[in-house]
């Protein structure tokens, strides 16, 4: 069975578009049967250009791609849950834990920085999903 790692931030914008795209292509590298996904608790109407366009320039096209909003079967459905400094309450499911990666740098601050300290993180789930 796919497992599924549910990316989540506020807008469901930039942070968790980031990393669900590139945990996405990093496990595929790997051979490793996981699928990303994305959402926020208040999505913005479109994903931020910025992340668009850095996306685009790896070789990851959105196709069109918007963001959603956070359901409690996308929570339920999730082997991993991830959230980017964002309150899931209302989304929580009973024994479903919820790792926050409140630490990282907003994307408007700067995408590099966002990205390298998304990326260093997405490096230590991929060797647990690896991990029998």
């Amino acid at each position: 069975m796919e497992r599924t790692i549910l990316f989540v931030c506020l807008h469901g914008a930039a942070k968790s578009v980031l990393a669900a795209a590139d945990f996405q292509r990093l496990a595929a590298e790997r051979g490793l049967a996981v699928r990303a996904a994305s959402a926020g608790t208040e999505p913005d109407p479109e994903i931020a250009p910025a992340v668009v366009q850095a996306l685009n320039a790896d070789g990851v096209n959105l196709g069109g791609q918007k963001p959603r909003q956070v359901a409690r079967e996308d929570v339920a459905g999730a082997w991993r849950v991830v959230a980017f400094g964002c309150d899931l309450s209302g989304a929580a499911v009973p024994g479903i834990p919820v790792e926050q990666w409140n630490e990282i740098p907003a994307v408007s601050d700067g995408l590099p920085a966002a990205r390298k300290a998304i990326r260093q993180r997405l490096e230590r789930l991929l060797e647990e999903v690896a991990t029998p």
